[in-house]
């Protein structure tokens, strides 16, 4: 299936040392592109890991590290990529955080927190990977947004995380109309609950049971099953599909 083929792209993914972002950069090498790892330098021997195994398939990874929150960071990241592998063609923005707190007793620091991250660090992400993308007219830019941005996860205290996913959701509609007819496509994939390290611990095996229980398909999902979301909407697969949101949650928002 030569569409969902990604041979011969340079592909950038944020977020990139763990969970979702470390299994779509090796995804993404999977389908025969060259990948750039970038997420902070706390994650060091997360993006190591991440490059092992995507030069175990065959192909380049550059490691890269740097915050989200700053628009230096991933100029400097993408200039990178483009001296050292080649032109960006697809970009993946993983990097978030999440947390639950009362809103009633949510330091505004913690929202701030939250929005500069999981909504902000997207837009600079974008930014910075279109400035480079846009002159070629040619690229795909995929955002990692959530499930919570089109509903209100019962039981669960994260006004803030909520609303910053739904701004990534329409954030990615907004850039997609606006670079249309430069030939870059921006998309979404908004994941249901999702088996990363943070609903692996063992303190919140209880609340696991409750998403599955909650989910129609009765389950949550591995990493691995965000792979063919992003490697459909980067590749030649998804060619006429641009500000699409991909929610990709077992069923859960139907309900």
């Amino acid at each position: 299936m030569q569409l969902f083929r990604l041979d011969d792209q340079i592909a950038f993914v944020t977020g990139a040392g763990s969970g979702i972002g470390q299994r779509i950069a090796i995804g993404l090498a999977e389908a025969g592109a060259d990948v750039a790892l970038f997420d902070l330098a706390a994650s060091e021997a997360g993006l190591a890991d991440t490059a092992g195994r995507i030069r175990a398939l065959g192909r380049r990874a550059l490691t890269l590290t740097g915050d989200v929150t700053q628009a230096a960071d991933l100029a400097k990241a993408v200039d990178a990529v483009e001296a050292q592998l080649g032109e960006l063609t697809v970009a993946v923005n993983c990097a978030g955080i999440a947390n639950a707190t009362a809103a009633e007793d949510l330091p505004e620091a913690q929202w701030q927190r939250t929005i500069d991250v999981n909504l902000t660090g997207v837009f600079l992400s974008a930014q910075a990977e279109a400035r480079v993308m846009l002159p070629r007219q040619r690229g795909s830019i995929v955002n990692i947004a959530s499930m919570s941005g089109s509903i209100v996860n019962r039981g669960l205290l994260q006004a803030h995380y909520n609303t910053s996913k739904a701004g990534v959701i329409h954030l990615t509609k907004s850039l997609a109309m606006e670079w249309a007819d430069r030939g870059l496509r921006v998309n979404a994939i908004s994941p249901g609950y999702t088996l990363t390290p943070m609903n692996l611990r063992p303190e919140v095996a209880e609340q696991r049971k409750i998403f599955e229980r909650d989910t129609p398909l009765g389950r949550m999902a591995t990493v691995d099953e965000l792979v063919g979301p992003a490697v459909f909407l980067a590749s030649a697969a998804s060619s006429f599909c641009t500000g699409v949101d991909l929610i990709v949650d077992g069923g859960f928002v139907c309900w």
